[in-house]
Order: structure tokens, then C-alpha cells, then sequence
């Protein structure tokens, strides 16, 4: 049964982090998907207020029903940038390209810990309407919204 994990502050929910964890989803098939989210503490640490942990996890959890009902699944809260990685194994972590490098820092950090790799599955950014990517400081900035239509 594969163990996928996948990490984010999910602001916004939007198309991208729907990918994600559909993707996620998909990797884990009867398996089991730990998501990591960030917490509030780390999350104020941005230069913008971003919406407290609960209301994030709901949102998440009303898109899991969506898309994975059924499957099995754990939300944690992060911390720090890799969560339960650097204990527990993982046959996936699914990450955009923006969290790429924190993936490669993972296995990293394992290897000196003799902990065998994890498969990195980087998904592509998921584009707005005119061909940039959808990310949630647009969203806020009212450039777009959460599928990537322009606004105005």
C-alpha cells in the first residue's frame, strides 16, 4: 500500500493545489496520503495575513470528500519545512516545482540518516487564463481567481 505525502499552506485553495492532492490521491490508490499543513505560526511569517489553520484544513478536507472519498488520509500540522518526512517512509512526495528543492533538501537529509530515498513526483504549475501560473498572491491581489480566470 503506497504512502504518498504532499505539503502546503493551501491560502487559497486553488486549481494548483487541487492537483496536487488529486494527484496525491492518485499515487496513493488503497494506500494512504499524509498531508502537511502549514501551521499558523509558520504561516504568519509571509508578509500578508493568511487564513488561520481551521478554516485551511476544512477547506481541505471539503475537497478530499470531492475527489477521494474513501481513501485514507492524514492533515498534520507543519512546523517546519519537512514535517515527518525525515522519520517515517514514503514511497511519494508530490511537489510543484515552486517546493522542488525542499523535496531534493528531503532526501537530502534522509540519506545522511540512512533512510532510503523518496520518489519525487513534481507536478507542472497549473496556468491562469493568460498563461501565467495560478498562485494564491495573485488570487489575493485580485488578478485572478481560484481556477485561474482573470478578474476585471
Amino acid at each position: 500500500m503506497p504512502r504518498v505525502v504532499v505539503g502546503g499552506t493551501f491560502e487559497c485553495l486553488h486549481d494548483g493545489h487541487r492537483e496536487l492532492l488529486r494527484k496525491a490521491f492518485e499515487l496513493a490508490g488503497n494506500g494512504k496520503v499524509d498531508i502537511g499543513l502549514t501551521s499558523n505560526e509558520m504561516a504568519n511569517k509571509r508578509p500578508r495575513k493568511i487564513p488561520d489553520y481551521s478554516v485551511r484544513k476544512e477547506r481541505v478536507i471539503q475537497y478530499i470528500q470531492q475527489i477521494a472519498e474513501g481513501q485514507k488520509y492524514t492533515i498534520i500540522e507543519l512546523n517546519d519545512p519537512y514535517g515527518k518526512t525525515l522519520e517515517e517512509d514514503y514511497d511519494y512526495i508530490v511537489v510543484s516545482p515552486e517546493t522542488y528543492p525542499v523535496a531534493l533538501k528531503i532526501n537530502k537529509l534522509r540519506a545522511e540518516k540512512n533512510l532510503k530515498d523518496i520518489r519525487i513526483v513534481k507536478i507542472d504549475y497549473v496556468l491562469a487564463d493568460d498563461q501565467i501560473r495560478i498562485s494564491s498572491t495573485r488570487i489575493v491581489l485580485g488578478e485572478i481567481d481560484i481556477h485561474g480566470h482573470l478578474r476585471s
